[in-house]
């Protein structure tokens, strides 16, 4: 059977409008390859304020066309920078600069979410290959040899030669491959707050992606939106035991957690306004990620903990080596079976190493904090691209 054999009885099914399904749907636009988008919602957006895009982000963005518009809107932050809410000071930070540019091929920078989300929907409604659906939740699906039923909430049914999962989290299409129930509530609740960059403290003004790191706590903050905005995103670990997402909450709440650390990392939530709160789930890896003419991808695969930055960066790889998996292969079974094989390795890592940043970096105490100090601050530079060169070096294809 030829490429062109699967492809002829109808478009790949995306289900998803999210980072990942459109980067999903570019991709594969990218090989020839035509689909068909699926959101649930009755707009195309993303919801959320900032992103952190390491060089594996711009490798990606780079093959789905798209590179130099991501660029265009994205802030170019001269330093990752690791402060002890404890004690006010840095701990260690990695130089961003030419040094680190030249290692990967591309640069660190941070966007709004909804600024990317933008850019990957513009080129796909731009693509003669790519169809995008709103109001369209997918429930569920049927399969035969010849394609894929995808079931819609509303009673429809929509028929393609392949469905994708990009449908993130609490997926639809994951129940079904998978069966493996809720997700893993971790206990951890996230505020998040956007304010003005002339309510930021003038002295922390930093042009870093900033992480303040306290006893069952943490803040993080970088400049957004070509500096018009700070993004603050403030975490404890409360033992939550139900998963909440986008609740309005007051900023009494978002204090408690933080009381005991410095003053002047709790100035900054005091400057927040508008607070949401999420308590963050993930799920344990698994290597079940296809079905037949069915395939998961981005959080509805792997999804983990905000500790490494890394799930909006790991859907778009995920989107760049199905289309480059299914590209190479005769058969769509095969091709599918590729792309979990290549990338099942990588994502795992990337899950139990967000769990293990939370617990050894983020969120340690006493001697357990300490030695987390001696070890990042005994680092030189050169040693930190080093330690990152598995993360940053490559777009997940290897």
């Amino acid at each position: 059977m030829t490429r062109r054999s699967w492809v002829d009885p109808g478009k790949i099914l995306i289900a998803g409008g999210g980072i990942g399904g459109l980067a999903a749907a570019l991709a594969l636009a990218q090989k020839g390859i035509g689909s068909l988008v699926l959101e649930k919602a009755s707009q195309l957006g993303e919801i959320g304020a900032g992103i952190q895009l390491g060089p594996n982000a711009f490798h990606c963005l780079d093959r789905l066309g798209v590179g130099e518009a991501a660029r265009g809107m994205a802030v170019y932050i001269d330093t990752l920078r690791l402060m002890d809410a404890m004690t006010d000071g840095e701990i260690t930070h990695i130089d961003l600069g030419p040094a680190f540019r030249t290692r990967f091929g591309n640069p660190y920078a941070v966007v709004h979410r909804g600024d990317l989300h933008g850019v990957l929907l513009k080129a796909c409604r731009d693509h003669a290959l790519i169809e995008l659906r709103t109001s369209a939740d997918v429930t569920g699906y049927d399969q035969d040899e010849t394609g894929v039923a995808a079931k819609l909430a509303n009673g429809e049914t929509v028929r393609g030669a392949a469905l994708i999962g990009a449908d993130g989290l609490w997926s639809n299409v994951r129940r079904q491959v998978t069966g493996d129930g809720h997700p893993r509530v971790s206990g951890h609740t996230t505020y998040r707050s956007v304010i003005p960059t002339e309510q930021m403290p003038e002295d922390l003004r930093w042009n870093a992606a900033t992480l303040w790191a306290g006893p069952k706590c943490h803040i993080v903050h970088y400049p957004l939106s070509g500096w018009k905005v700070f993004n603050l995103v403030v975490t404890y670990h409360n033992d939550a035991s139900e998963p909440v997402a986008g609740k309005p909450v007051p900023v009494e709440e978002v204090r408690r957690g933080f009381t005991h650390i410095c003053q002047r990392a709790q100035s900054i939530i005091a400057h927040g306004k508008d607070w949401h709160m999420w308590v963050l789930c993930d799920r344990e890896p698994v290597d079940k990620w296809i079905d037949g003419r069915v395939a998961l991808l981005g959080d509805a695969a792997h999804p983990m903990l905000q500790y490494m930055a890394q799930g909006a960066c790991m859907a778009m790889e995920d989107a760049v080596c199905l289309a480059d998996s299914l590209a190479r292969t005769d058969t769509l079974e095969a091709g599918l079976a590729s792309y979990r094989d290549r990338r099942v390795l990588r994502t795992t890592r990337l899950q139990l190493m967000s769990r293990a940043m939370g617990d050894h970096v983020y969120h340690p105490a006493g001697p357990h904090a300490a030695l987390r100090n001696a070890i990042m601050t005994a680092k030189s530079q050169a040693e930190w691209l080093d330690a990152l060169e598995w993360l940053y070096g490559g777009n997940g294809l290897e």
